[in-house]
């Protein structure tokens, strides 16, 4: 577990870049390095007397994915939050629960921190968006406009809105060397 923690296997979203230890079954002694910053994620491991280490810029992972894991034998289940990869090797755990206390906005911080899209896993393993989006962006119903109470209220007046606008003075009529007409007294 990482240094602080309690129960929980927990790696804090605001403290990037950090390093950790992670399982691993194929590596030697079952354990890899993994760096991770904003921008890059580099995994380290030793397999079969070889060292090796893989550098996966945050683009290439799918996303933040929330997973159940079933209650096996000597446990009784959890709760996971992985930084998906195409290659589910190469897939990081970044956060397990026994319960789900914090998971969402774990899930939510992690992806915002990492810019990458939120995921939801099935029980056979597909992952899927929970939100429509369009590019990076959430996609949504549109919001009803709101006239009185909006942001530019209170920096102009409204008399703006109920004013006619004013006549341009280039259709004006000049009226030059004429005798004027103006009383004094």
């Amino acid at each position: 577990m990482p240094a602080g923690s309690s129960r929980d296997e927990r790696l804090d979203p605001f403290t990037l870049p950090v390093r950790f230890t992670a399982p691993d079954k194929t590596a030697d002694g079952n354990v890899r390095h993994v760096e991770l910053s904003r921008e890059l994620a580099i995994v380290r491991r030793t397999v079969a007397g070889i060292k090796m280490a893989v550098r996966l810029p945050i683009a290439t992972f799918r996303g933040v994915a929330l997973r159940m894991v079933p209650p096996a034998d000597h446990d009784g289940g959890a709760i996971t939050i992985v930084l998906e990869h195409h290659d589910p090797a190469l897939s990081l755990t970044l956060f397990r629960a026994g319960d789900g206390m914090d998971v969402i906005a774990e899930w939510q911080s992690w992806a915002r921190m990492l810019a990458v899209p939120l995921l939801v896993a099935e029980p056979d393993g597909e992952l899927h968006e929970p939100f429509r989006r369009v590019g990076p962006l959430r996609a949504g119903p549109p919001s009803s406009r709101r006239r009185r109470r909006n942001a530019i209220k209170s920096r102009r007046p409204t008399i703006f809105l109920r004013r006619k606008p004013g006549r341009s003075i280039a259709d004006a009529e000049v009226h030059r060397d004429e005798r004027e007409i103006i009383a004094r007294n």
